[in-house]
Protein backbone atom coordinates (compact mmCIF):
# COMPACT_ATOMS: atom_id res chain seq x y z
CA UNK A 1 0.00 0.00 0.00
CA UNK A 2 0.97 3.15 -1.09
CA UNK A 3 0.78 5.88 1.48
CA UNK A 4 0.29 9.51 1.49
CA UNK A 5 1.72 10.95 4.71
CA UNK A 6 4.05 8.49 6.51
CA UNK A 7 4.51 10.38 10.25
CA UNK A 8 7.12 7.39 10.97
CA UNK A 9 9.32 9.22 8.05
CA UNK A 10 9.58 12.59 9.51
CA UNK A 11 9.80 11.32 12.97
CA UNK A 12 13.60 9.66 11.82
CA UNK A 13 14.65 12.94 9.82
CA UNK A 14 14.40 15.00 13.09
CA UNK A 15 15.51 12.58 14.85
CA UNK A 16 18.89 12.79 12.58
CA UNK A 17 18.44 17.06 12.89
CA UNK A 18 17.79 16.39 16.82
CA UNK A 19 20.64 13.73 17.83
CA UNK A 20 23.13 15.81 15.20
CA UNK A 21 25.03 18.73 15.17
CA UNK A 22 24.25 21.59 12.75
CA UNK A 23 27.37 23.22 10.88
CA UNK A 24 25.93 26.81 8.68
CA UNK A 25 28.83 27.04 6.19
CA UNK A 26 27.33 29.34 4.14
CA UNK A 27 25.34 31.67 6.23
CA UNK A 28 22.32 33.76 5.28
CA UNK A 29 23.48 36.81 2.91
CA UNK A 30 26.87 35.04 1.71
CA UNK A 31 27.76 33.91 -1.51
CA UNK A 32 28.30 30.48 -3.47
CA UNK A 33 32.32 29.38 -3.35
CA UNK A 34 32.42 29.03 -6.81
CA UNK A 35 29.40 31.07 -8.39
CA UNK A 36 29.92 34.44 -6.73
CA UNK A 37 26.91 35.17 -8.18
CA UNK A 38 24.42 33.31 -6.31
CA UNK A 39 23.73 34.37 -2.99
CA UNK A 40 22.26 32.42 0.09
CA UNK A 41 18.68 33.69 1.11
CA UNK A 42 18.68 31.18 3.59
CA UNK A 43 21.28 29.81 6.02
CA UNK A 44 22.95 26.49 4.21
CA UNK A 45 24.68 24.00 5.71
CA UNK A 46 24.52 20.16 6.46
CA UNK A 47 24.64 17.67 9.77
CA UNK A 48 27.79 16.43 10.89
CA UNK A 49 28.74 12.72 10.97
CA UNK A 50 25.60 11.83 8.38
CA UNK A 51 26.34 10.82 4.41
CA UNK A 52 25.08 11.97 0.87
CA UNK A 53 25.68 11.26 -2.37
CA UNK A 54 28.42 14.03 -2.95
CA UNK A 55 30.47 12.42 0.20
CA UNK A 56 29.46 15.17 2.80
CA UNK A 57 27.05 15.14 5.58
CA UNK A 58 23.34 16.07 4.83
CA UNK A 59 22.48 19.08 3.85
CA UNK A 60 20.03 21.62 5.52
CA UNK A 61 18.62 24.59 5.05
CA UNK A 62 18.12 26.65 8.51
CA UNK A 63 14.92 28.78 8.52
CA UNK A 64 14.42 31.57 11.07
CA UNK A 65 11.55 30.06 12.70
CA UNK A 66 12.57 28.48 16.52
CA UNK A 67 11.12 25.46 15.93
CA UNK A 68 13.55 22.57 14.99
CA UNK A 69 11.47 20.55 12.96
CA UNK A 70 12.15 19.63 9.74
CA UNK A 71 8.91 20.74 7.99
CA UNK A 72 10.09 20.04 3.85
CA UNK A 73 12.98 18.39 1.49
CA UNK A 74 13.94 19.23 -1.74
CA UNK A 75 15.26 16.45 -4.13
CA UNK A 76 17.93 17.98 -6.56
CA UNK A 77 18.95 16.76 -9.37
CA UNK A 78 22.41 18.89 -10.85
CA UNK A 79 23.31 17.94 -14.43
CA UNK A 80 26.88 20.09 -13.56
CA UNK A 81 27.91 17.20 -10.30
CA UNK A 82 25.45 14.42 -12.05
CA UNK A 83 24.19 13.74 -8.56
CA UNK A 84 21.05 13.62 -7.02
CA UNK A 85 20.26 14.62 -3.38
CA UNK A 86 18.07 15.59 -0.65
CA UNK A 87 18.65 19.16 1.65
CA UNK A 88 16.09 19.51 5.11
CA UNK A 89 14.25 22.44 5.28
CA UNK A 90 14.12 23.18 9.25
CA UNK A 91 12.16 25.66 10.61
CA UNK A 92 11.64 27.41 7.59
CA UNK A 93 8.64 29.69 6.96
CA UNK A 94 6.92 30.11 3.65
CA UNK A 95 9.05 33.20 1.93
CA UNK A 96 12.29 30.60 3.27
CA UNK A 97 10.89 27.38 1.57
CA UNK A 98 9.97 29.68 -1.94
CA UNK A 99 13.45 31.18 -1.68
CA UNK A 100 15.25 27.59 -1.57
CA UNK A 101 12.55 25.86 -3.77
CA UNK A 102 13.92 29.23 -6.40
CA UNK A 103 17.30 28.10 -5.70
CA UNK A 104 17.33 24.87 -6.87
CA UNK A 105 15.36 25.09 -10.01
CA UNK A 106 16.76 28.62 -11.41
CA UNK A 107 19.22 26.65 -14.12
CA UNK A 108 18.96 24.79 -16.18
CA UNK A 109 21.38 22.26 -14.58
CA UNK A 110 20.01 21.84 -11.52
CA UNK A 111 16.29 21.23 -10.25
CA UNK A 112 14.33 20.18 -7.49
CA UNK A 113 11.32 18.62 -6.33
CA UNK A 114 9.64 20.46 -2.51
CA UNK A 115 8.27 17.83 -0.53
CA UNK A 116 6.29 19.14 2.35
CA UNK A 117 5.81 17.49 5.49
Amino acid sequence: MIEKYNEDFWKIVDKLVTDGKIVIDRPKGTTHPRFPHVKYDVDYGYIENTASMDGGGIDIWRGSLSENKVNAIICTVDLMKKDSEIKLLIGCNEAEIASVYVFHNNTEYMKGLLIRR
